[in-house]
């Protein structure tokens, strides 16, 4: 038999009930092995007790079960967060991130090893994209993180390495999958799904009708300033942008989330923040401010706490709802914008 996917994990359950057929095996074997897989996080066959060994072994021959391995973890003696460098099958690097707080656990998940958008303040993008995640390894992520954490994943952030749009169909099956109520069925609204803006995709995902928080790069209040910082603003302007969101929004019901990360003398002025008020002001939406992190390769100052505060002050006078993000992780370079495909530390 030639097999769909290497790995075990790649098929959803309509997929495993076609392939416990071709291996003679009745239908329901198809969700008692779906759970295994995605409900009690087997990654051994041997765990698999209710299947028979004949089929255990006829499926290891041409699958596997689990894409990633743990290359190494981090705490931050800061805030408790917890960084893992995993490792896919083909030797791809790339890190993953459990936050702890009072209402639960969060992950912060990749979905390239690499990225190409080349944003000028972020690390992940400085060897360039690798390969993509397929949806397997980005469940091994979750998977992974809550079997060795002990605790159950609550919330998820597609906000790590990669642009999840520049891997759509992939990140799609992921949510489909992770949310599926015969896996860890992990409510859609506490999913979030990051993008620098690229438009298309924007409008096909608000076509997917998902209940996901969307999740919008956008780092400048103009387009001049924010062509100097993304690429991807060569391609894609910011009144596209908004008239993509604006079309989610009506879609899906769901608000969407700015994020914006101040550079000193970049995008931190109060004339800035005024300018992103009147981007703004007609939205459903929520703007997460970003003291921008450091990245050794690059020169970037971090706005100061003054100029902080006032953008934040400026935006709130204006009935704009604006949070200041606290750095998670800072210290084992776990935060925003410095996760990388590169074991660095």
């Amino acid at each position: 038999m030639s097999a769909k996917y290497d790995n075990l994990l790649d098929y959803t359950l309509s997929e495993l009930t076609e392939l416990v057929n071709e291996y003679g095996e009745k239908s329901f074997r198809a969700k008692q092995l779906y759970e295994w897989l995605h409900k009690k996080l087997a990654s051994e066959y041997d765990e698999l007790t209710n299947l028979s060994k004949d089929f255990r072994k006829k499926l290891a021959e041409e699958h596997v079960i689990r894409p990633m391995q743990i290359h190494d973890k981090l705490v931050s003696k800061k805030d408790g967060t917890v960084k893992y460098i995993m490792k896919t099958s083909s030797g791809s690097i790339i890190e993953s991130v459990a936050m702890q707080y009072s209402y639960g656990m969060s992950v912060c998940i990749s979905s390239q090893a690499g990225c190409r958008m080349g944003c000028s303040f972020c690390a992940s993008t400085l060897l360039g994209l690798e390969k993509s995640l397929s949806a397997a390894e980005m469940l091994s992520q979750i998977y992974i993180i809550q079997k060795d954490m002990g605790r159950r994943v609550d919330n998820i952030v597609i906000m790590g390495i990669g642009e999840p749009f520049d891997n759509y169909e992939q990140v799609i099956k992921f949510l489909r999958m992770i949310t599926d109520e015969n896996g860890l069925n992990i409510s859609q609204r506490n999913i979030t799904v990051s993008t620098c803006g690229l438009v298309d995709k924007m409008y096909d995902f608000a076509n997917e009708h998902l209940q996901v928080t969307l999740a919008v790069s956008l780092h400048a209040p103009n387009d001049e300033i924010r062509r100097k910082i993304m690429p991807v603003a060569n391609r894609y302007s910011m009144k596209e942008i908004k008239d993509a969101c604006i079309y989610f929004t009506k879609t899906t019901g769901r608000r969407v989330t700015f994020e914006y990360t101040l550079i000193s003398g970049v995008n931190d002025s109060i004339e800035c923040a005024k300018q992103l008020a009147d981007y703004v002001k007609d939205m459903l939406c929520h703007i997460n401010l970003i003291p921008v992190n450091e990245v050794k390769e690059r020169d970037y100052e971090r706005a100061s706490t003054d100029a902080i505060v006032a953008f934040q002050k400026y935006l709130e006078k204006n009935r704009i709802n604006g949070t200041i993000r606290k750095g998670m992780g800072s210290d084992i370079e776990a935060a925003c914008g410095q996760l990388r495909r590169q074991y660095s530390i």
